[in-house]
């Protein structure tokens, strides 16, 4: 028994080993200002039907996005959602020279009560005037999209930005409804977003994942019309998804685009990449308590539409690790390129916590040889990944959420940043969600069946982010504890970017009933870097824009312009890759893109490393 222990465990990183990866990087941790004179609250009101679980209906709600919002030319301004004043707060980066004051978005005069809070934000320009808008969804409502306002631009040409203040934001309905003091329209619970052009008509969709379908779960006047999962497993009675199909009049939302068999899963996460290079994004939607999924888009313009792809089932493999067939939880989902072999692979995050429920995260690694290859397999209806994450170290972590990939020191290699735990307190309630977790489907969609989670009791409530780093064995370790960010409060969203144009990723994290951390990356040995701002003529974030980089060995290095996705955390819309410590000059870029009427376009530069500012039109020039 013994020797058969020591043949198949999980092979450790060394102490020593983590002190000398960790060596590489650096992060200063800052506090982030938050504004006064909100109330505060550690647990929510919700539906009667649910009080005995509120503590689990309270525990998702914190999210945080970073990206240039006052049109300053820097990554510097953070987006939050804050659960314990149920506001979405608009704050500079720390280390800003010259800042704003905080503030919340005031929605009014569109209809916001207590039966609603905001779940996350997402910046991008959605009327297209060059111009940083902010979408929020929430609990108990259809989203709203905070128009920047114009007068608000800084007139003296200081390269400053704009002065941003409460006023600096015309709230809009994406989903048009009645007018009144009452908001009247869908109950929407929604945990999830994504901005893409979709359809390849050159103009930014939107997809909305909920979770919950529409019900007044933040009720606490109503006892009923609330429901909990299925199924452990497969559920079926979830939210759904909902796509926002862009047109010159203003978003339109669009029916059938996803199939029917994964048109009602628990949505917590999604993000969208091109995989297979037809210049239309892919879309993986993380589900809880069912079968998360790949989309290969086969839309076209006016005509957003996905069909499902799965892993080819193997003998080999578990059921529940091949893609299309998983019952594990999908809590977020990043696409990068875990393997540097020019095509994007994912991270997707689990429960994975020994002795509680112990699944796994997912590192799907490309089994394809070249993008053409990955669009004929797609075009089968074959997933062409397979999950590695035992093998690199990523497996197991605790109970994941967001999770960004990223290159903190600019070696050419992505990190992965994950957010973990669920509810902090003191009584230990696994024995319980162990007996559910074994409890027959036909019980757990009715909430009385459900043992208590309330205030004080505990559910990985100690456990703390992940910052996973590769070693020269390939496989990754956890640095997060060495770093200084192991920060015993519940995670949620994750944002990355380079808020003060120095090369390095900085790290915004928020808390579930937490403040936010912010994170800046001090790194004294960083490797070169490409920092690409890439926009459309108007100015607006050319997303789905590709960049591939050549490094002079021949290996390529290939990122895009996100237009916010995963749990509820949003990064830049900058592109940035790391080049390594060995590159000193130019090297070639391949820059591929839409423009606004969905023309393809691919031009070649040699560009230096360092920040660059390139407009996207029929052709890529360098401001």
């Amino acid at each position: 028994m013994a020797g058969t222990f020591y043949a198949v465990r999980i092979p450790e990183t060394s102490a020593a080993e983590t002190a000398e990866i960790a060596d590489r990087f650096s992060f200063e941790p800052m506090t982030v200002a938050m504004p006064a004179g909100f109330e505060k609250k550690t647990i929510r009101k919700v539906n009667k039907a649910y009080e005995h679980i509120d503590a689990w209906i309270s525990s998702v709600g914190a999210g945080i996005a970073m990206n240039d919002v006052d049109g300053d030319g820097l990554a510097n301004d953070l987006c939050i959602t804050d659960p314990r004043t149920d506001q979405v707060v608009v704050t500079p980066s720390p280390n800003r020279e010259v800042a704003y004051r905080p503030f919340a978005l005031d929605p009014a005069p569109l209809p916001v009560d207590k039966t609603m809070a905001p779940m996350g934000c997402v910046p991008g320009d959605f009327n297209e005037d060059g111009a940083t808008d902010l979408l929020v969804y929430y609990w108990g409502r259809t989203p709203i999209v905070f128009l920047a306002e114009d007068e608000d631009e800084d007139e003296g040409g200081d390269g400053k930005g704009k002065s941003l203040a409460p006023g600096s934001f015309r709230p809009t309905e994406l989903l048009p409804g009645k007018e009144g003091p009452r908001y009247t329209g869908p109950l929407w619970n929604s945990n999830a977003a994504a901005v893409a052009d979709f359809d390849g008509d050159g103009h930014d969709d939107i997809f909305i994942g909920n979770y919950f379908p529409d019900s007044p779960v933040l009720d606490p006047s109503k006892d009923g019309d609330v429901v909990m999962n299925d199924s452990l497993s497969h559920a079926q009675n979830g939210g759904g998804g909902h796509f926002f199909r862009w047109t010159e009049h203003g978003y339109e939302k669009t029916d059938g685009s996803l199939p029917q068999s994964i048109s009602h899963g628990w949505t917590l996460g999604v993000s969208a990449a091109d995989l297979d290079g037809d210049r239309l994004p892919e879309l993986y939607l993380a589900h809880d308590f069912g079968t998360s999924a790949l989309l290969h888009n086969t839309s076209r313009p006016g005509r957003i539409e996905f069909a499902q792809v799965k892993s080819v089932h193997s003998g080999t493999v578990p059921k529940s690790k091949e893609i299309g067939r998983s019952s594990f939880k999908g809590m977020g989902v990043d696409f990068g390129d875990l393997d540097n072999d020019g095509l994007y692979d994912m991270f997707v995050s689990n429960i994975t916590t020994s002795f509680g429920i112990q699944e796994s995260n997912f590192a799907f690694i490309g089994t394809a040889g070249s993008r053409a290859e990955v669009r004929a397999r797609l075009e089968d209806g074959e997933a062409p990944f397979e999950d590695r994450s035992t093998d690199l170290g990523l497996a197991w972590s605790g109970w994941g959420w967001d999770v960004k990939t990223a290159d903190f020191d600019n070696d050419g290699v992505l990190e992965i940043a994950q957010a973990l735990g669920f509810v902090k307190g003191k009584n230990n309630r696994w024995p319980q969600l162990q007996e559910l977790a074994t409890a027959n489907d036909a019980l757990i969609s009715n909430p009385t069946w459900w043992p208590n989670v309330q205030e004080g009791d505990d559910l990985a409530g100690s456990q703390t982010m992940r910052l996973f780093a590769k070693g020269e064995d390939g496989r990754y370790t956890d640095l997060s504890p060495a770093l200084g960010l192991a920060v015993p409060v519940p995670s949620r969203g994750i944002a990355t970017g380079d808020v003060d144009g120095d090369g390095r990723l900085d790290l915004a994290v928020a808390h579930q009933w937490g403040d936010p951390g912010f994170y800046h990356n001090v790194g004294e040995d960083a490797g070169a870097y490409l920092g690409l701002r890439l926009t459309r003529p108007s100015g607006s974030p050319a997303v789905g824009a590709e960049v591939r980089v050549t490094l002079p060995g021949g290996t390529e290095r290939v990122s895009r312009v996100d237009g916010g996705g995963g749990h509820s955390g949003k990064r830049s819309s900058e592109v940035h890759i790391g080049l390594g410590h060995d590159v000193r000059g130019p090297v070639d870029v391949r820059l591929t893109w839409r423009d606004r009427t969905g023309d393809v376009h691919e031009q070649r530069l040699r560009l230096s490393p360092g920040r660059h500012s390139i407009q996207l039109g029929t052709q890529a020039k360098e401001q």
